[in-house]
């Protein structure tokens, strides 16, 4: 790896820049075939209805911790340095409820002293993490942040529900942010973001946390994976991608049409599709993966932006809408111009 280079000195107004991203998938790949040996389901329905093919399943011995430690070599590597000042992880399946997961993948990496800590917002938490990642370095608590989203899904998704088994994988995506001038390539513009717990219980899992600890014993083995009101989740992540994609661009001095990539989390193909038409950006502008590797969360949005600069599907001076939606339910949405010498690490 080569030596670190030296961003801006921080200070409060610093804008925080892109300038690495990475990913790391598990080789595993589960077919829709392979599911419906013990689902009452089919790979037709599953292709027509949620648009995924395959999707990735961690070995048991792999942990979220695991994937986010090569995932943010991984990203480091792309972004040609080898120290942050902080770590953000943003993912539903840490390794333990206690400790933090991030901390240890700060350790792994080497990155002795670094802040590190993990954030909760479900499948919008990478940009939820990006914004926090940004507040720092505008606050001048960090000049170099590295922010990943990983996840273990196949950890609480209960093998046997047809609603929940087919949609999620696993897998991790990171990104190197950097302090530099606002307005230039790479900046993430102003954020978009909020969240509704009168709502929360439209994806959760019932079991196993403060609230529903009398039920440790008691409760049904099923409460302890995710349980997802699929109908109302589809509308409200239409809905509430639609209004903070429009309020992004907007406080992005952007039209619509400017947009030359919307990155939307891979919720489903149905879910980015409407969004997509809501926005009036068609398809050819709205990069997806969500076929090959399903819905993995927070870990999402970055491997799709590592998957589409990999593929060309991201090139320098593009201007890029990226949006998000999970469990909370939270929701957030930036822009940046996507900048030039970005080589995306897989």
């Amino acid at each position: 790896m080569s030596a670190p280079t030296t961003p801006p000195a921080p200070g409060p107004g610093a804008a925080a820049v892109l300038t690495g991203v990475g990913s790391w998938l598990p080789p595993r790949r589960v077919t829709n075939e392979e599911l419906c040996t013990r689902l009452d389901s089919s790979d037709q329905w599953i292709r027509e209805r949620i648009g995924i093919h395959e999707r990735r399943r961690a070995d048991e011995a792999v942990s979220t911790g695991d994937m986010s430690v090569e995932a943010g070599r991984r990203a480091m590597r792309s972004a040609g340095v080898d120290t942050v000042d902080a770590v953000v992880l943003a993912t539903t399946t840490p390794d333990h409820h206690c400790p933090a997961t991030a901390p240890a993948v700060a350790h792994r990496l080497g990155l002795s002293g670094a802040v590190a800590f993990d954030i909760t917002a479900g499948c919008a938490g990478f940009v939820h993490a990006a914004a926090v990642a940004a507040g720092l370095i505008a606050a001048g608590s960090a000049r170099r942040v590295l922010v990943v989203g990983a996840e273990t899904m196949s950890a609480i998704i209960d093998p046997d529900d047809r609603a929940t088994a087919p949609l999620f994988g696993d897998g991790a995506g990171a990104v190197v942010l950097e302090a530099g001038t606002p307005g230039g390539d790479g900046t993430l513009g102003p954020f978009a973001w909020g969240s509704d717990g009168s709502l929360g219980d439209a994806i959760e899992i019932p079991a196993g946390g403060a609230r529903e600890r009398h039920r440790r014993h008691s409760a049904p083995p099923a409460d302890f994976f995710v349980h997802m009101r699929g109908n109302e989740v589809f509308r409200h992540a239409v809905r509430r991608m639609t209004r903070a994609a429009r309020d992004a661009v907007a406080a992005a001095g952007w039209t619509l049409d400017e947009v030359d990539r919307l990155v939307v989390h891979q919720a489903n193909g149905r879910i980015g599709a409407c969004v997509a038409d809501a926005l009036g950006i068609p398809a050819e502008r709205t990069p997806s993966n969500i076929d090959r590797v399903g819905n993995t969360a927070a870990a999402s949005v970055p491997l799709l932006l590592a998957h589409a600069a990999d593929e060309g599907r991201l090139k320098p001076g593009h201007r890029v809408l990226v949006v998000a939606f999970g469990s909370g339910l939270a929701w957030a949405a930036t822009t940046l111009v996507w900048p030039p010498g970005i080589t995306a690490e897989l």
